[in-house]
């Protein structure tokens, strides 16, 4: 369906108009998704055991201290953001408040905020401080002497990159994670621990209820399954 939406868009900027709910249409679409299905299998998501994993791992083998600060701050940050990679990416130094209860950062545009008109994010101090991302946000900071621009100063697929080496590094299959998989770890492990669709969707700033749904349905496929009902 968003292949098609596509393709309607491109034929109105080349003066064409197609009609996407046209019967024909409706009816060949109905007859793929009979034939092929439309269950996707998704890249694995970065869940808490994952995320100690890589920190741990940086920690252990990254030698260069200015990296190493650099990496445990993306990490964290991008897992307790729920953050698309272009928005880590994006992050400026004029876009961080730090306040006594954690950081809030500003978030200028985002792919479903093409307009502007931004959003709020606010990620608290963890009890946990040895994977609080705040406390590793101001380290990379101090470290880097940041005073003004991006915060990270790399590429969305540069992220994708560290995120699998770091995932191979400590023995993970670096193939079943990808870019995405620390905005819907965070996502997963919201859901698993309770938090409602509405909260889930202001922080990772989803607009529709769809995909924060499957991430909620994923993460009670063993907490609400009949078998622990049964017991043998």
């Amino acid at each position: 369906k968003r292949r098609l939406a596509s393709i309607s868009v491109i034929h109105k900027l080349k003066g064409h108009y197609i009609d996407i709910k046209h019967p024909l249409i409706i009816e060949n679409l109905m007859g793929i998704q009979r034939k092929k299905g439309v269950f996707q299998k998704s890249k694995n998501p970065i869940l808490i055991n994952e995320l100690k994993e890589i920190i741990n791992i940086i920690d252990k083998y990254e030698k260069n201290e200015v990296k190493k600060a650099r990496d445990k701050a993306l990490m964290l940050i991008g897992f307790s953001g729920g953050f698309r990679r272009s928005e880590l990416v994006n992050i400026d130094f004029e876009d961080l408040e730090f306040t006594k209860e954690g950081v809030k950062i500003f978030i200028k545009r985002s792919k479903t905020d093409p307009s502007g008109e931004g959003m709020i994010k606010a990620i608290p101090y963890f009890k946990e401080k040895s994977f609080c991302p705040v406390i590793f946000l101001k380290n990379w900071i101090d470290i880097s002497k940041l005073k003004s621009g991006f915060v990270f100063n790399i590429s969305d697929k540069m992220v994708a990159i560290l995120i699998k080496k770091y995932l191979s590094s400590a023995g993970f299959d670096s193939k079943k994670y990808s870019g995405h998989s620390l905005r819907s770890g965070f996502a997963t492990v919201a859901a698993d621990s309770g938090a409602d669709e509405k909260s889930i969707m202001n922080m990772t700033g989803h607009k529709t209820s769809q995909m924060v749904r499957r991430y909620i349905k994923e993460s009670n496929l063993f907490k609400n399954n009949p078998l622990n009902k049964i017991n043998l």
